[in-house]
């Protein structure tokens, strides 16, 4: 059973730094695609960051130089470093992959 479980969301100020991560289980993280999608109040669902298989990596304009993501295979998780956030930023973050998505962690960026 494919299960995703979001953390690390919180309340920070407009600067600060934040990491989220993605506890998976059910599957080999490290073998799929893996992206991170957030949702902002009163707005669609956008895509932030993917990782493949292969380790590549892709971000969103608004968020490259700022997020990184990255996993850690024997701990079959993955991370969304956030640095430099902004109150745009706010939103419910979500790991996913493929048609699983998780249930998502807030976070608030706000002064």
């Amino acid at each position: 059973q494919v299960q995703l479980v979001e953390s690390g969301g919180g309340l920070v100020q407009p600067g600060d730094s934040l990491t989220l991560s993605c506890a998976a289980s059910g599957f080999t993280l490290s073998s799929n695609a893996m992206s991170w999608y957030r949702q902002a109040p009163g707005k669609e669902r956008e895509w932030v960051a993917i990782i493949n298989s292969r380790g590549s990596t892709s971000y969103q304009d608004s968020v490259k130089g700022r997020f990184t993501i990255s996993r850690d295979n024997a701990k079959n998780t993955m991370y969304l470093q956030m640095n430099s956030l902004k109150p745009e930023d706010t939103a419910m973050y979500y790991c996913v992959r493929g048609a699983n998505w998780g249930q998502g962690t807030q976070v608030t960026v706000s002064s």
